[in-house]
């Protein structure tokens, strides 16, 4: 006699860890929940925009100088949760854990399939920061290397390339991975809203429906504005530096970028009014279309065999330099090794916590029906490789050129941020063509990351409702485009960057609950699973040594 094993099906209200209050109540406290949450964060960040405009010079110095207390006393508090994050992300994946069903039931399909799904989470998840630092990172950090390394050429090149994968791969999509998955199973698994607070629930309980969840929420709102804003700024910059160095303008002053994130946010607005299924899958897709040709392009355009070797190199070296990058903090190097982890790592942790509320909800709505294994793999490792393969053509390519080229990408005041890429596809023929495509591939990247970050926080301060409303995604879009200008205006990318670091600050507390909490629950379901499963192959055992004769039938 053989029948199928029990399904791992969502635990019950009365199961251990189980759903507790029905998704009527839920929504209830989701409408309850709406207005605390909008109206706080909505206000902050008016009240901190006005006083930007009014006291443009006194915020910037503010900011510069909070910047300096959290990086000089959090930096290495930074680098230790985020590495922690990573093995956290690891044992999920490949415990028992891993086979749990991010949906009620457990042979519901994926709502998205595969390439539109690693599309929209690739472009949520780095979006114009990628194209901005793809050739300038890997060369900064060639020419002036960081302290304590090597500076001769062929040793600063492989430490250019393990520093800047530290940066953009296990690390950063881990960040993402524990918003993701504590959000992906408390929606998708257990019925709740799309929210922050309710990935805490199996910590803290029915406190999150109060004033402690309202503040979760709103500190993940302002975080996720904040982040976002500084990719609008890396990418009006990049954009505004491209058109000078073609010729199109004289000069890329505050006045032309602010013009651009206007006519930028005006197409945002029209993405996220049309909503996921439409305007934001479609941008995500040319996104990955454009951004791939390109690749392509700079890699049969430029020294083809180099790049292919590098990639696999950096792969190679990454892996094997990854223990002892993960945790330098270098206390050594003293206030020159402080202020190059501020710049550069810190900045990158701050970074990507900032964004990993909007990318985590994003990623966490696009997920439903994978399993806990397949969302940590496919988040984690599948990025992590198209990032390396991204580095180490557009980044390789400019080494190439400094080392075995004619050079001229890095000047006496190193490299300009702005316009190295520019600057690279100088070296390559079809070099006007390249420029356009680039131009065009930033602005899109920068429309679907405005959309889908303007998308996710009206989510949130909506209480979490799926599809929330017009005016309001309206609001939170031009709010995006509104913060950057301010910003820019208050300190430039500087002021940017500051800002990313603070607001990390207290969401990376909540981020290491979030951990916890997820652990708790899964740990909790995974034990009721196998409970079943054990008493499951019991009673077939029981039920094979009956027909079989070696154990009297029970009479009834």
């Amino acid at each position: 006699m053989t029948a199928s094993p029990p399904t791992e099906r969502p635990l019950e209200p009365n199961d251990p860890g189980g759903r507790g209050s029905d998704v009527e109540t839920d929504t209830g406290n989701r409408l309850m929940a709406a207005p605390r949450v909008f109206l706080p964060a909505a206000g902050f960040l008016v009240l901190f925009t006005a006083l930007c405009v009014i006291f443009t010079e006194e915020a910037g110095d503010l900011i510069m100088a909070a910047n300096d207390a959290v990086v000089g006393d959090l930096g290495w508090f930074y680098v230790a949760v985020v590495t922690g994050f990573v093995f956290f992300s690891l044992w999920i994946a490949l415990s028992p854990m891993g086979s749990i069903v991010l949906a009620k039931n457990d042979d519901e399909e994926a709502e998205f399939g595969l390439f539109s799904w690693f599309a929209m989470l690739f472009a949520a998840g780095m979006g114009i920061g990628l194209v901005y630092w793809g050739v300038a990172e890997p060369l900064s950090h060639y020419s002036s290397p960081p302290p304590g390394t090597a500076d001769n050429g062929a040793s600063a090149a492989r430490n250019a390339s393990d520093v800047t994968l530290l940066h953009w791969g296990l690390h950063a999509w881990a960040i993402y991975v524990v918003v993701g998955l504590a959000i992906a199973y408390a929606t998708h698994r257990k019925g709740r809203p799309i929210s922050i607070r309710y990935a805490l629930e199996p910590l803290f309980g029915d406190k999150i429906k109060g004033w402690f969840g309202d503040v979760v929420d709103v500190i993940a709102i302002v975080g996720t504005l904040f982040g976002v804003a500084t990719s609008l700024g890396f990418g009006v910059q990049q954009v505004g530096s491209g058109l000078s160095y073609l010729g199109v303008v004289e000069e890329a002053g505050t006045p032309l970028l602010v013009g651009l994130i206007a006519i930028i946010t005006a197409f945002a607005l029209v993405s996220v009014l049309t909503g996921v299924d439409k305007g934001i899958r479609y941008l995500s897709n040319i996104n990955m279309g454009l951004a791939g040709v390109l690749l392509l392009a700079v890699l049969l355009l430029g020294p083809t065999v180099f790049l292919l070797g590098d990639f696999i190199t950096s792969i190679g070296s990454y892996l094997q330099n990854f223990l002892r990058l993960s945790f330098d903090v270098r206390p050594f190097q003293g206030g020159e090794g402080q202020e190059w982890l501020g710049s550069w790592t810190t900045y990158y942790w701050g970074w990507w916590m900032s964004w990993a509320p909007f990318v985590g909800v994003f990623i966490a709505r696009i997920s439903k029906g994978r399993t806990v294994r397949e969302f940590v793999m496919g988040v984690l490792l599948v990025p992590t490789l198209v990032t390396s393969l991204w580095f180490a053509i557009m980044g390789g390519s400019a080494i190439y050129a400094e080392m075995f080229g004619n050079g001229g990408l890095v000047g006496e005041d190193g490299v300009n941020t702005d316009t190295a890429l520019f600057q690279l596809f100088d070296t390559l023929p079809l070099s006007t063509l390249l420029s356009v495509v680039a131009l065009f591939l930033i602005v899109v990247f920068f429309v679907t990351s405005s959309d889908s970050g303007s998308f996710v926080v009206d989510m949130l301060a909506e209480g979490g409702s799926l599809n929330p409303p017009a005016w309001s995604r309206a609001f939170w879009a031009s709010m995006e485009g509104v913060l950057a200008a301010v910003l820019l205006a208050a300190g430039g990318l500087a002021a940017l960057q500051t800002m990313s670091i603070l607001v990390a600050a207290p969401f990376s507390i909540i981020m290491v609950l979030m951990a916890v909490a997820t652990a708790k629950a899964l740990l909790g379901e995974n034990k009721v699973i196998q409970r079943r499963k054990r008493k499951w192959l019991a009673e077939q055992v029981a039920n094979e040594l009956r027909d079989s004769g070696e154990i009297p039938a029970i009479k009834k």
